[in-house]
């Protein structure tokens, strides 16, 4: 987090006069007096602090993980393991006021610490990269105020929207991404609600070295119907540098579900808008974009089998649709190839099949990969597989494994990525 040293400026004040010093003392006393005897006449604040300290809590959350990437380039193939703790405070509550700390610590362990993590210089060039850099900093921190249908929040915090495609906590990589700001929730009963958010830094997964300064607008409403929950939102996006930019997104997105007697259906949609402007004068630069989602998913014998199709819209080959505060890793595969989108655009068809395993739960999934401005170069962007499965071990530890392997296309290379870690929480 980025502080500033401050001193309280110089205050010039006048001695006050001899005939006046019997007053001062007289008005101290009694005020210093009738302070004491507020303190003393007042057991019920004295037990709001004694409820505050007895209520706080304290946590621990440890994940050690080991990946491998095996990309078909130039750079050596990388290796990682990291252990990720992060040890978190909240207090009691007193007059709706609470406060909430957490550090974040990762580390290489047992010397394995054999990738690259570019913004932070570590390796470059060496390996292929494995996002998780060793750094220990302040996850959050931030003052709460709370009562039944409002709850504000000022300082480091996690903000995650939806369903993290547009605004998320990146929780997948050791450093998860946080924001400096104001954020407001709203509910105006079980239904309705609403979030505004005013972000001045991205706290980015990089520890501090590609953290932003911004200027960044959150907007979210969302409402429950019998058909299912509605939420439209505005994403006003700016990184504050002394230069012109400007990533606006507008959308609306639709999720429902339906029983039935054999098979159990959930569905969904998705629309925005985004414009992104950059620059001044004769190197300015305006696109636009647009994005699509639609999704269906049948549930039967325990297995759910669903079909995704997802479009980041190109303005004619130049540019691509951006989501730069997404969790990125949820979407579009797991071996991470398209954390930016390219200028052609990115259609991704996803077919996927998950149920549940010996007391642990499985996934595998198929990507197909297309541009959306096809040229004569770029197309067929290529294919990726998704192996997972998670389980628990005395309801503390969980373990898991998962994989992922792109087959590449018209650009980038074929890359084999694998995870193995063991997390727990107290």
């Amino acid at each position: 987090m980025n502080t500033q040293d401050t001193k309280p400026s110089a205050q010039l004040t006048e001695a006050p006069s001899n005939r006046c010093k019997p007053v001062q003392k007289r008005f101290a006393k009694a005020a210093l007096t009738s302070a004491m005897l507020a303190c003393f006449s007042a057991p019920s604040f004295a037990q709001s602090w004694h409820d505050v300290l007895s209520e706080a809590s304290a946590w621990a959350d440890l994940n050690l993980r080991y990946e491998s990437v095996d990309q078909d380039n130039a750079l050596d193939d990388a290796s990682a393991l990291t252990l990720r703790t992060r040890l978190g405070f909240k207090s009691g509550t007193l007059n709706g006021f609470s406060f909430t700390a957490e550090v974040e610590d990762s580390r290489i362990v047992m010397g394995q610490g054999d990738y690259t993590v570019g913004p932070t210089g570590y390796n470059v060039g060496e390996y292929s990269v494995i996002a998780d850099p060793e750094t220990t900093e302040v996850d959050q921190a931030f003052i709460q105020y709370k009562n039944e249908k409002l709850t504000l929040k000022g300082g480091r915090q996690v903000i995650a929207l939806d369903n993290h495609r547009f605004v998320g906590h990146v929780g997948w990589r050791q450093d998860r991404q946080t924001f400096d700001g104001v954020t407001a929730t709203y509910a105006l009963n079980e239904k309705v609600n609403f979030f505004y958010g005013y972000l001045t830094q991205r706290n980015r997964i990089f520890a501090q070295a590609a953290d932003f300064d911004s200027k960044d607008h959150l907007f979210n409403a969302s409402f429950k119907t019998a058909v299912g929950k509605f939420t439209a939102y505005g994403y006003l996006l700016e990184i504050d540098n002394d230069t012109d930019n400007a990533l606006d997104t507008y959308g609306i997105r639709y999720n429902g579900s339906m029983k039935g007697e054999t098979v159990n259906w959930a569905y969904g949609a998705e629309f925005a808008t985004q414009s992104s402007e950059s620059g001044s004068g004769e190197t300015a630069t305006d696109y636009d974009a647009s994005y699509i989602n639609a999704n269906l998913a049948a549930t039967f014998s325990g297995i759910t089998a669903k079909i995704d199709y997802e479009l980041l819209g190109s303005d004619d080959g130049a540019y691509g649709f951006a989501t730069p505060l997404a969790t990125l890793h949820k979407f579009n595969g797991w071996t991470d190839q398209f954390l930016g989108t390219p200028a052609q655009g990115l259609q991704d068809v996803t077919f996927s099949l998950s149920g549940k395993l010996a007391g642990g739960k499985w996934l595998l999934a198929y990507h197909d990969f297309s541009a959306d401005e096809a040229s004569a170069e770029v197309d067929d962007l290529g294919s990726e597989i998704n192996v997972q499965y998670v389980t628990k071990v005395m309801d503390k530890v969980t373990l898991a494994v998962k994989y992922g392997s792109y087959s590449a296309g018209d650009i980038k290379v074929d890359a084999n990525k694998l995870w193995v870690w063991a997390s727990t929480r107290f």
